[in-house]
């Protein structure tokens, strides 16, 4: 089964680069629009095959998976703008970009996901660990919205500095080539600096959201393919969402209540695998009813509030165009 669907899933990545990401342009709103739509029926596909062949379970907790984890890279999409700001990506390339980073991310999530399946088979207290830290980042998070944080540039981390500083670059972009030869020496271009700035930072995002899936299922099947058919659509939703995502003002909360949900669900998990306490698990319809609800609700209300805030800085702009003084009418002598 995992070797027909690492097949499978390659022979996916495959078409989207031959189709839509072999030749560098400008990704227009029907494009991106399509090629979202095409990967969410891929996913329920997938989702109702594990529901035919594996049962209710192992499909609800897919489909919860999934939904979690789309909701979480929606969130890296902000960091993906700055990026992309931070090395002035020409539009022809930013696909391109988009789609090698994202394999980086997904080679380096599966080593994440094992990892992460090994340890929770073989200690059952780190639920515990996993539990804490998913409500910990919630607080994090409510407390930089509250505080109304939101940087405009992106800054590079350690890892990103340590590479640029080891690897001889260029600020010169060369199409799509990721190393050039310049005056006999080996360059890489800005196109491969990017595309290890986009991996990297996702695989950092990736420290929240692996634990948050295991909190939903301890199957690494199920959570390698609702990471890899959220991660594999992300470069479209870009494009489609890319004006929309300064609209999504309460987007943080969202995740934070659904991180701080799922973080709970952690530690009463663990609670139950380790102690003889008898205390209520969240059964996976619950959960599943509670992240769509609140991603509903945090959209709605997020839009609502970007409406009101246009409104109110429209008629703030109409009011201070009224007050301008009228010009002077001019006298005959000026004339």
């Amino acid at each position: 089964m995992w070797v027909l669907t690492i097949v499978g899933l390659c022979a996916l990545i495959t078409a989207d680069f031959f189709i839509g990401g072999r030749k560098p342009h400008e990704v227009s709103i029907k494009e991106a629009g399509i090629w979202t739509i095409v990967w969410v029926v891929l996913a329920v596909l997938f989702g109702v095959g594990l529901l035919i062949w594996g049962g209710g379970q192992a499909s609800g907790e897919f489909f919860a998976g999934y939904v979690t984890e789309k909701s979480l890279s929606v969130d890296n999409l902000f960091v993906f703008v700055l990026i992309m700001a931070k090395f002035a990506v020409p539009s022809i390339y930013q696909q391109r970009v988009l789609m090698i980073g994202v394999l980086i991310a997904l080679v380096l999530r599966a080593v994440f996901i094992a990892a992460g399946a090994a340890a929770i088979n073989s200690f059952a207290w780190v639920f515990f660990i996993f539990g804490a830290f998913l409500i910990w980042t919630a607080w994090k998070l409510i407390q930089e919205a509250r505080a109304g944080e939101q940087d405009e540039e992106w800054e590079e981390g350690r890892l990103m500095k340590a590479i640029e500083r080891r690897l001889p670059s260029t600020d010169q972009w060369h199409g799509t080539k990721l190393f050039i030869r310049e005056n006999g020496k080996r360059l890489a271009t800005p196109m491969l600096i990017v595309m290890l700035a986009i991996g990297v930072t996702d695989v950092l995002f990736a420290v929240d959201s692996i634990p948050a899936i295991f909190g939903l299922t301890q199957d690494p099947y199920i959570v390698f393919t609702a990471n890899a058919f959220a991660l594999m659509g992300l470069r479209q939703l870009y494009f489609l969402i890319v004006g929309l995502l300064k609209k999504l003002v309460h987007l943080s909360y969202g995740l934070s209540v659904i991180l701080a949900f799922i973080g709970v669900k952690l530690v009463l998990h663990g609670i139950h695998e380790t102690t003889s306490l008898h205390v209520p698990e969240i059964s996976l319809p619950v959960s599943l009813s509670v992240i769509c609800g609140v991603l509903i609700i945090t959209t709605i209300t997020s839009l609502a509030a970007s409406k009101k805030a246009a409104e109110k800085e429209a008629a703030e702009a109409a009011e201070t165009g009224s007050e301008k003084p009228e010009p002077a009418e001019k006298t005959d002598a000026q004339g």
